[in-house]
């Protein structure tokens, strides 16, 4: 088909896109767009996957993949232009066109990223968003599975399960997370002290450099496959698929839930719980989510209830032995244990009827609420003392929605190096206390009581957690940890500030890697790994 010629693409461009989205100092929008169709020379197949805010649709496409109602408000900054492409050939034209165009790239998957980063930033951009790139292929045989990177945890999950009972993956909790951030950020779950995160069971992957070029694990080079499992992949490119190694579960594995209020001794329950839980044998997991409760009917005395979470790999008998062994003082009777198949424990965790996986392929998810998180990780156990300090910050009108999770670590994530894939925190940590601020939407404009109570939680419990550097997991993303500038070169030691946090020693190779694939940082956010401004060339890495 021909190109379209210049009065064509002119008209086309004023009815079907945004002659309002007019171009800026530092982002040409209408020369990106004019620039698509170049490139696709057929703009009838580019009106059905790019959207402007002339769009009628184009509110519904932004927000259906927003999952923190925060960054949902009408002055959140918006995209000049949302593109939902179904083929993997689309998207090297889409980075020809911005960098050509001046305008920044944000990827999205499942849009389950705390501060918004994958849709919002303060500068003109274009919004990748990979929904329809979901496909899932699952190789039982050999116990592997391709998963599309617009794909959620849910989607993979069912597809597992629709090929082998006994095989599993481990990443996270929430079915509507999206595996592309996940993945790329490390990715925890139940199955993490018997086979680790969910980055170090990636075995190949497919991406889009700066250049445009389509890479695999053989054409990328094992330094930059090094960095996308659990340093970030929008820092390195547009991550289009993921292969990842199965792993094997049993046909049967038993769940609890133990609610423990304070006046039933939860306090010194979670004490006594930090010396066991990362001693446990690794098919054993069990996490506490703490949050505020009534301890009277008529809602005048507040209380603190936790919630003793576990999944086993095995039997309830085995389960009641090791647990009276090892924790009796939970009390665990064999009336609270229920034995199910795998999947049917993914679904128990989130709250989902256990007969009906079909609900895993939805992607909506329901009750998107506002919010501000944090993460810690904790290397000796925190004292009575300081638990109580936090209950108290958690009576508090703020602390009323709010909730801290204590994953327990040990097992498989204790064998782990710190530098085998970018996520470094392994040996020494009993868990990770992971720090949830709620509110609803009347008090949406005073957003920021919560998020500085949050804050005075994270400074509370600074004595307790890991130091030199705080800790602090990337899937978490928090930017008040620090920032780099959004324009123009980007210190290596303002990003230090941040990156050490995340990422400890494994900072600086990153920046090499980074140095060599995205010299010119074209692929950047807030916390994304740049490179050295000056670099020669040499191979150093």
């Amino acid at each position: 088909m021909k190109t379209p010629t210049i009065s064509t693409l002119v008209f086309f461009l004023a009815l079907v896109f945004s002659s309002s989205c007019a171009a800026s100092a530092v982002g040409d929008v209408d020369g990106f767009l004019e620039c698509l169709m170049e490139e696709f020379q057929n703009y009838t197949s580019i009106s059905s996957f790019v959207y402007t805010p002339i769009n009628s649709s184009f509110p519904s496409v932004l927000n259906f993949s927003i999952r923190n109602m925060r960054f949902s408000l009408d002055s959140t900054p918006k995209p000049q232009v949302i593109i939902t492409p179904e083929h993997e050939y689309q998207i090297p034209p889409i980075i020809y066109c911005a960098k050509g165009n001046q305008l920044q790239i944000r990827t999205r998957g499942g849009g389950h990223d705390f501060e918004g980063r994958s849709y919002v930033t303060d500068v003109p951009f274009v919004i990748i968003d990979l929904l329809k790139l979901s496909e899932v292929t699952v190789d039982a045989r050999q116990k592997t599975a391709w998963v599309g990177a617009g794909a959620t945890i849910g989607m993979l999950y069912y597809r597992i399960a629709e090929k082998s009972p006994t095989l599993a993956f481990p990443a996270g909790f929430s079915p509507t997370v999206g595996v592309g951030g996940h993945f790329s950020g490390g990715g925890y779950g139940i199955l993490l002290r018997k086979y680790g995160l969910a980055a170090d069971n990636v075995i190949d992957a497919r991406i889009v450099d700066a250049n445009g070029r389509i890479l695999t694990r053989k054409s990328m080079g094992e330094d930059l496959f090094w960095a996308i499992r659990g340093g970030g992949g929008a820092s390195f490119g547009v991550i289009l698929a993921w292969k990842v190694r199965l792993v094997d579960v049993p046909e049967t594995v038993t769940v609890f839930t133990i609610g423990r209020t304070l006046e039933q001794n939860a306090t010194q329950l979670i004490h006594r719980w930090q010396y066991v839980a990362p001693k446990f044998e690794r098919n054993l997991f069990l996490r506490i989510v703490a949050r505020r409760a009534n301890a009277s009917e008529d809602g005048s005395k507040l209380t603190i209830r936790a919630s003793f979470n576990s999944v086993f790999l095995g039997r309830i008998d085995r389960l009641l032995a090791l647990m009276q062994k090892y924790f009796p003082e939970l009390g665990l009777v064999r009336e609270d244990c229920t034995e199910m198949s795998w999947i049917q424990a993914i679904l128990y965790n989130v709250g989902l009827p256990i007969d009906s996986r079909e609900v895993l392929l939805n992607r909506t998810q329901p009750g998107v609420r506002y919010y501000k998180g944090k993460s810690d990780y904790v290397q000796k156990p925190i004292p009575i003392s300081g638990f109580e300090g936090i209950w108290r910050l958690f009576y508090e009108p703020e602390g009323r929605e709010a909730e801290i999770l204590l994953t327990p670590y040990g097992g498989k994530m204790a064998e782990i190096p710190e530098s085998a894939i970018p996520f470094p925190h392994r040996a020494g940590n009993l868990y990770k206390l992971h720090h949830m601020a709620y509110w609803k939407a009347e008090d949406a404009q005073n957003a920021d009581k919560y998020i500085n109570w949050i804050r005075r939680l994270y400074s509370y419990v600074a004595p307790y957690v890991s130091q030199s550097p705080r800790g602090a997991f990337l899937c978490y993303r928090d930017l008040d940890i620090g920032v780099n500038n959004n324009e123009g070169v980007v210190s290596i030691e303002t990003a230090r500030v941040w990156g050490t946090k995340y990422f400890k020693n494994n900072f600086d190779r990153l920046v090499q890697v980074k140095t060599r694939v995205d010299p010119g940082h074209f692929f950047r956010e807030e916390q994304s790994i740049p490179p050295r401004p000056r670099w020669t060339g040499k191979d150093d890495i």
